[in-house]
């Protein structure tokens, strides 16, 4: 037994240190896959498809005319772009959950009357990649929105570029990024705009969802995808008999991941009457592995609700629109006023709230809001409407 054990003890040090290379090499291993961005379903699911199978997904790729791929160092970028060449530009960005298609009827309205649109996914939704090494903060959309700009054959960043319409989330991130750059943006548009969402209307159980540091991840990212699977699509019977038998909606207990059932069954896309808010949204949380981050990342980094630093991107923003207002020459925001397009019934942005509240950041002068009998599915129930008031106040500000 002695000669045994003899024999093994010149060797453990070997072991050990073979134990210790083998784990060091996967730990490496892992942080370099996590600074990797999560591909999108254009390279996880539809290599697997045919042609058939890839038209009847409930967001085919080539759905909208004009699409392009565009490669960055944070992953690939589904991009939209279409329309008269030599028509005033306007760039689009969708809210927090749904990929551009929301924006859809919208976009293909104004292009009806004579624009030229420029829409794309936001990093993790759609056929967008998922960077999981950056918080999606401004500083990240601010760069996609730049990456997308920067792809186009057309010049899109000169002065008085392009009109801007933010939609929910991409409200606030129209907000902030017109801040930094004001030459840019010909004219500011928001549908159902975040940003200056009251934080008293995060609920306990989403400040625990969306904390960081005190519950695994993993676990956390679970829960939130279970909180965000939409409910079984009803059909016109059940629904009729839920609207009869329903009262007033509780106004953002279900904020970040639901508008309510109207907004539910919205259609996305006049070109697919089936494809619903539901029907996208669990298309992209069983098909989009990246999904969840970036949702996730977004609740807690994104210009949504009304924080410090969101409030400062308003004052800062009310500055340069009086400055418009009083002194001729500046590219830019023409006539110094943003136009705010809200529901009255939204359960997501209460229209009382963000007036209020965006009056008293960028002064009376700069706010005209306009509301409209709908939730908010405003922007993909109410496209027509909405591209003739925002064709109306880009012709009152010229």
């Amino acid at each position: 037994m002695a000669t045994l054990a003899s024999g093994l003890r010149p060797s453990m040090p070997y072991l050990t240190l073979g134990a210790v290379g083998i784990s060091l090499a996967l730990v490496l291993r892992s942080l370099d896959a996590k600074t990797l961005p999560i591909k999108s379903p254009r390279d996880t699911l539809l290599p697997k498809l045919n042609e058939d199978e890839i038209a009847a997904l409930p967001y085919p790729p080539d759905i909208l005319p004009g699409s392009r791929d565009v490669s960055t160092p944070y992953g690939l970028i589904k991009v939209f772009e279409w329309g008269p060449e030599d028509g005033e530009r306007i760039l689009l960005l969708h809210g927090i959950s749904t990929p551009c298609l929301s924006l859809a009827n919208l976009a293909e309205e104004l292009v009806a009357q004579g624009y030229r649109v420029l829409l794309f996914d936001f990093f993790g939704r759609g056929y967008s990649d998922t960077p999981t090494d950056v918080p999606y903060d401004i500083r990240l959309y601010t760069s996609q929105i730049l990456l997308v700009l920067a792809s186009s054959n057309l010049p899109w960043t000169g002065d008085d570029g392009f009109h801007l319409i933010g939609y929910s989330l991409g409200g606030g991130v129209a907000v902030a990024f017109t801040k930094y750059f004001p030459h840019m943006v010909r004219s500011l548009v928001l549908v159902a705009g975040g940003g200056l969402i009251r934080h008293e209307h995060l609920s306990t159980q989403s400040k625990i969802l969306y904390s960081t540091g005190i519950f695994p991840e993993w676990a956390l990212g679970r829960l939130v995808k279970k909180r965000l699977m939409p409910r079984q699509v009803l059909n016109e019977e059940q629904m009729a008999a839920e609207v009869v038998g329903s009262t007033a909606p509780k106004r953002h207990k279900n904020s970040d991941a639901s508008g309510g059932d109207s907004y539910d069954n919205a259609v996305l896309s006049m070109r697919r009457p089936g494809l619903t808010v539901s029907v996208v949204m669990n298309f992209q949380l069983l098909h989009h592995e990246g999904f969840i981050h970036a949702f996730m990342s977004s609740i807690r980094h994104a210009p949504i609700y009304q924080l410090p630093e969101q409030q400062e991107d308003w004052l800062a923003l009310g500055r340069l629109l009086a400055a418009r207002r009083t002194t001729e020459g500046f590219p830019g925001l023409k006539g110094g006023r943003v136009l705010f397009l809200l529901g009255n019934t939204d359960s997501v942005i209460v229209r009382e709230e963000l007036i209020h509240d965006a009056t008293a950041l960028l002064g009376e002068e700069a706010v005209e809001a306009i509301s409209l009998d709908c939730g908010h599915e405003i922007v993909m129930t109410k496209g027509e409407t909405l591209a003739r008031l925002a064709i109306q106040f880009w012709k009152d500000e010229s």
